[in-house]
């Protein structure tokens, strides 16, 4: 990769790190679903935007734009919801650790879902390893009971597992010619039209009192740097270098996360979710499994 595509990578794991600060930092004084409508509803406008600059046009297919709809139910949605709920429980970098597990479901649905992408050894070991760092964060407090930060946690897998499903669907999606930006903006505009009935009826924000200016901030932070600009950049990214190189995101989203909220919001974890979040990463360099074939001695074939 070029340095440029370093530079954006470090880029977007600052500005995904950064959101779960800012997320945190919102559900102060606006409930988990009308931070989920603000977030998509503001970002939507840019995107639309740089769609018409580039020259392109929204789908008219309807098939295409259920699709679309089943696509942002289930990887903003429903996601989202679940996060932002999770994350008046538990940290934003906490949060930003299970996270990353994303990848981990991704392997074990592609192995039973298509056919192009079975499980290697490799894969396996790493996936396992992963699970076992996500036994290592939530801790033992799942065998005792049910409390709140654990079923928050809980929450988190559910929502990284709707994600890595909806990778799956982005995917066949794409297949068919529909550009990356389009599938985006699609998904988004769905998300928006998904969760505005439920914070309506829910949670009724007209009702509550008028968020302070550093919420604002927060909620233009999460919708414009954080979810559309990073659209773009990242959409540009994977033209340039293709998944395997994007998924180098994940390893640095935690790391980003954990900084920034103990920094700024004094979140502290604990040991074992440093071990955990230490575990998970090695999974995914293990799934990955480039870090590991740098190592491997080289052979000159004549």
């Amino acid at each position: 990769m070029a340095s440029r595509d370093w530079l954006v990578i470090l880029l977007l794991a600052l500005l995904w790190g950064a959101s779960f600060t800012f997320t945190s930092v919102a559900l102060r004084e606006l409930p988990s679903n009308t931070l989920v409508v603000a977030r998509m509803g503001l970002a939507t406008p840019p995107l639309l935007f740089y769609l018409w600059w580039r020259g392109e046009r929204l789908p008219r297919d309807p098939r295409l734009w259920g699709a679309l709809a089943l696509l942002g139910l289930v990887n903003i949605a429903i996601p989202f919801g679940l996060f932002f709920w999770a994350m008046t429980r538990i940290s934003g970098g906490l949060a930003a650790v299970l996270n990353a597990t994303t990848p981990l479901w991704g392997v074990v649905f592609a192995h039973y879902l298509t056919r192009e992408e079975r499980i290697t050894p490799l894969r396996f070991s790493g996936t396992l390893l992963g699970f076992v760092g996500i036994a290592v964060i939530i801790g033992p407090g799942v065998l005792r009971s049910l409390g709140g930060d654990t079923l928050a946690q809980l929450a988190c897998l559910v929502a990284t597992a709707a994600q890595a499903l909806a990778a799956l669907l982005a995917r066949r999606i794409s297949a068919g010619g529909t550009n990356a930006l389009t599938v985006s903006i699609g998904q988004c505009v769905s998300a928006t039209l998904f969760m505005l009935p439920v914070a309506l009826l829910l949670e009724a924000p007209w009702q509550l009192p008028m968020p302070g200016m550093t919420t604002w901030l927060a909620v233009i932070a999460l919708a414009l740097p954080v979810t559309a600009l990073a659209y773009i950049l990242f959409f540009g990214l994977l033209e340039r270098v293709g998944t395997s190189n994007a998924l180098l995101i994940a390893y640095l989203i935690p790391v980003f996360a954990v900084v920034i909220g103990g920094v700024f919001l004094g979140e502290v974890m604990a040991p074992r979710q440093f071990g955990g979040m230490a575990l998970i990463a090695l999974a995914l360099a293990v799934i990955d499994g480039r870090p590991f074939a740098r190592l491997a001695p080289q052979r000159n074939v004549p």
